[in-house]
């Protein structure tokens, strides 16, 4: 994944939980398979009740109706970002839609850890409360290694604390496919 990252901001509360990344009734699709793995995308944040969608207006799908990918490349979380059960297709589901980090101020660690180990999203964790000054739809750049989230709509710059050996691992697709290119398993 690249070392810079931009794009439209999505913005969420605290305590968004797996339920709300993707229901339950979405888990019945096969990850491993391209024609049903789009629908995980088609899914994200499909739990979110009114009021949490795209903050501050409250009512922004994360995924319009009918489509299988969202505008929003970077997500803005609160606290316990990625909280309840510890299902792996939540981080898949909005990697699938398209975004590419998510940045909140701390995660569920199973959240966090199916982040790095599926390879499928950059968990940064914010240095301050970004959802209350991020708007959603506000063009946003992650720098991952100054660590700085740049709001070029209210030219603004906030730190994102350092990711540490994780980028690596996101970077080869997962943890399995980042220890077959160490040489830590076999083919």
């Amino acid at each position: 994944m690249e070392s810079t990252i931009r794009g439209k901001a999505y913005v969420l509360g605290d305590d968004i939980d797996t339920d709300q990344i993707i229901p339950a009734e979405f888990l019945s699709y096969n990850p491993s398979d391209p024609e049903e793995r789009k629908y995980f995308g088609m899914y994200a944040m499909a739990g979110l009740p009114k009021g949490k969608l795209g903050l501050p207006s409250g009512d922004v799908r994360f995924v319009p109706e009918g489509e299988f990918s969202s505008e929003y490349t970077i997500v803005i979380g609160g606290k316990n970002f990625g909280c309840g059960s510890s299902r792996e297709h939540a981080p898949l589901a909005i990697a699938e839609a398209g975004a590419k980090v998510v940045i909140a101020e701390f995660y569920a660690r199973i959240f966090y850890r199916n982040c790095v180990n599926g390879g499928y999203l950059l968990p940064c964790e914010s240095v301050e409360r970004l959802v209350e000054v991020v708007n959603t739809g506000d063009d946003l750049e992650v720098n991952i290694e100054a660590g700085t989230v740049t709001n070029y709509t209210q030219n603004t710059t906030y730190q994102v604390k350092p990711l540490g050996d994780i980028k690596p691992i996101v970077d080869a697709g997962g943890v399995f496919a980042y220890a077959k290119e160490n040489g830590m398993l076999d083919d």
